[in-house]
């Protein structure tokens, strides 16, 4: 067997499984929205409209918002499963495979199962859409035309999910394995360029959004662009000031989760890796955010329809009728986001228990029954899901509201802020069956084993 084997370096690859999941997901969301462009499209032609055009265009932008969420939980995932393998990763540089070979390894794994989860995906949205189609035909819903089954775009979109998985990997690999041992790192991730590029990010993002607001209150069409523009440049001076942010707002949240022992020590843990807390939690945050801004836009868009000037009782009714449906299907194209964000947290939280065997063998042996055992880590879950769900609302709702502002502030008087509350409860909902499914299952494998056997492990 190579020294650089997938079974030596990554071990089963039960452990990449959440990255086949996350392939799956985004092939498939990709797939079935070259699909529904298809379709547009050739009912378009056929009414002698463009509709299918510019669906195309709104797609290829979800697809990419898609695929960014999917890298940043691949690449999370990758370096949580090398930081739960660093003993052995270390071993092998100690018997002479390079960080070059141990990268090829994981490289070549991640590319397998990313093939796998993304021709899944891509023959499940198919499968998805074809049958919706006929189902709506067959109603009367859609006209009997010749569409295409399968078209040929959708190969593209597996190719981009399968190069976001390589991609990422290369991120996820590229500090973890550089150095001659694989060591577990206690600090956040802090150098001064970062700082800077955070600072810079953060400040200028608020400045640009300010601008936004100003111009949607003078009516300039530019308003729009430059609220998309300090949205984009707001998110990127957060990412690179993570590793300092998540791991601060979790501390703060974890706070708030009791002050038993099992509290305390899953407030402990929550943050004792900032790194791991950054991965964790991150993914999510941007998800929830997603979701948030588009719900929140649409609601203070919806609510000010109202307060438009020349528009008669019957229209007002129509254009709230037709933003009503244009939030429902904007929400549902931008949670596919949330959903991939979620399956990384899962798969995080899974593997991160794994390798914390020793600690709960010893917490057993100091006296922790199963279920102090069990509540330390799903109050864990709470601190790092609730944090990066608060977060994520909070910025949402800000960054919804600069939106319509951007749009329609001309139109309205004050500061137009929605609060969508079906959204804001699926999401709190969705939270609770996150955190349920996060703790659960690696809490009952953590008490099935015995503590002398879980402090056997090195």
């Amino acid at each position: 067997m190579k020294a650089t084997s997938s079974r030596l370096t990554v071990g089963s690859m039960r452990e990449l499984s959440a990255i086949g999941v996350v392939c799956g997901l985004s092939a498939m969301y990709a797939t079935a929205l070259v699909c529904a462009s298809s379709i547009l499209g050739t009912l378009s032609e056929a009414k002698g409209g463009s509709a299918g055009a510019a669906l195309g265009i709104v797609s290829s932008v979800f697809i990419l918002i898609a695929l960014f969420v999917a890298g940043v939980v691949i690449s999370n995932g990758v370096d949580t499963v090398i930081a739960g393998r660093r003993r052995e990763l270390s071993l092998l540089r100690l018997v002479g495979a390079s960080s070059k070979q141990l990268r090829a390894s994981l490289m070549n794994a991640v590319t397998k199962i990313a093939a796998v989860g993304a021709v899944a995906g891509v023959l499940l949205g198919v499968a998805t859409t074809w049958i919706t189609r006929v189902i709506l035909v067959n109603r009367g819903a859609l006209d009997d035309l010749d569409y295409r089954v399968f078209p040929p775009l959708a190969v593209m979109g597996a190719f981009a999910v399968v190069a976001t998985a390589v991609g990422a990997t290369l991120v996820g690999t590229r500090s973890a394995l550089s150095s001659a041992s694989v060591v577990r790192s206690t600090r956040a991730v802090r150098s001064w360029f970062r700082d800077l590029v955070a600072a810079l990010g953060i400040g200028g993002g608020v400045v640009i959004l300010v601008a936004a607001c100003y111009l949607g209150e003078e009516g300039s069409q530019a308003g729009f662009f430059a609220a998309f523009f300090g949205s984009a440049v707001l998110a990127v001076g957060i990412m690179m000031g993570a590793g300092r942010i998540v791991p601060a707002l979790v501390a703060g949240v974890g706070r708030l989760v009791g002050a038993s022992p099992s509290a305390v020590i899953a407030r402990k843990n929550a943050v004792a890796d900032p790194q791991r807390t950054t991965r964790s939690t991150i993914g999510l945050l941007i998800g929830v955010t997603l979701v948030t801004t588009i719900a929140s836009g649409m609601r203070s868009v919806r609510e000010s329809v109202t307060a438009w000037e020349g528009m008669t009782p019957k229209e007002v009714q129509e254009a709230q009728q037709i933003l009503s449906v244009m939030s429902s299907v904007l929400i549902a194209m931008i949670a596919i986001s949330a959903v991939i964000a979620a399956v990384g947290f899962v798969s995080t939280m899974s593997l991160t228990v794994i390798g914390r065997t020793r600690e709960i063998g010893m917490l057993r042996a100091m006296g922790f029954t199963a279920k102090q055992i069990r509540s330390m880590i799903t109050l864990e879950s709470v601190a790092l899901s609730g944090t990066a769900v608060a977060t994520g609302l909070v910025l949402g709702i800000v960054l919804g509201a600069v939106g319509a502002q951007s749009l329609i502030g001309f139109m309205t008087e004050g500061f137009p802020i929605g609060l969508p509350l079906p959204a804001l409860v699926a999401i709190v909902v969705g939270t609770v069956a996150l955190v349920i499914v996060a703790s659960l299952p690696p809490s009952r494998r953590a008490v099935a084993i015995a503590p002398v056997d879980a402090l056997a492990v090195a």
